[in-house]
C-alpha cells in the first residue's frame, strides 16, 4: 500500500492573496470555487497536486521545512526576474559562475522556493 499526495498546503494570512501569486507563478488556475476572503483556496496545476492555501493566525517565523523547487520553462535568469517583478524577493543566490545551482526566492508572505536551472540551462551547462 502506499498514498497519493493529493496537496501541499501552505500557511499564510491571506489565502486568496498568495494563490494569486502563486497561480502567476505556476500558471494553474485559482480553483473556480474559491475567491477573495475565503480562508482556504486551491491552485490547481496542469500535473501534480493542489497547492492548498490555508489561512491561519500565526505569522511566519523560520525557514521552511519543505518548500517547492520550480524548474522554469524560460531560462532560469528570465524566471526569476518575472517572479521578482510579482512579488518575490531573493533570500539566497545558490547560482555558480559556471551556470549550476538555484536562487532561494520568497512569495510575498516569506515562504521559501528554490527556482532551478531550465532543461535548455541545463543542456547549455551541463555542469
Amino acid at each position: 500500500m502506499t498514498s497519493v499526495v493529493q496537496n501541499v498546503a501552505i500557511d499564510c494570512s491571506d489565502a486568496y492573496e498568495l494563490a494569486r501569486f502563486w497561480s502567476e507563478a505556476t500558471g494553474g488556475a485559482v480553483h473556480p470555487q474559491d475567491g477573495p476572503g475565503d480562508p482556504e483556496v486551491r491552485v490547481v496545476l496542469a500535473e501534480g497536486p493542489l497547492l492548498y492555501f490555508n489561512q491561519v493566525p500565526e505569522p511566519k517565523t523560520v525557514k521552511n521545512r519543505i518548500h517547492l523547487c520550480l524548474r522554469p520553462t524560460t531560462s532560469r535568469e528570465a524566471e526569476i526576474e518575472r517572479l521578482l517583478r510579482l512579488g518575490a524577493t531573493l533570500v539566497a543566490d545558490r547560482r555558480e559562475p559556471g551556470g549550476a545551482g538555484w536562487a532561494v526566492l520568497a512569495d510575498p508572505e516569506g515562504n521559501e522556493f528554490c527556482v532551478l536551472r531550465s532543461e535548455s540551462d541545463r543542456a547549455a551547462t551541463p555542469s
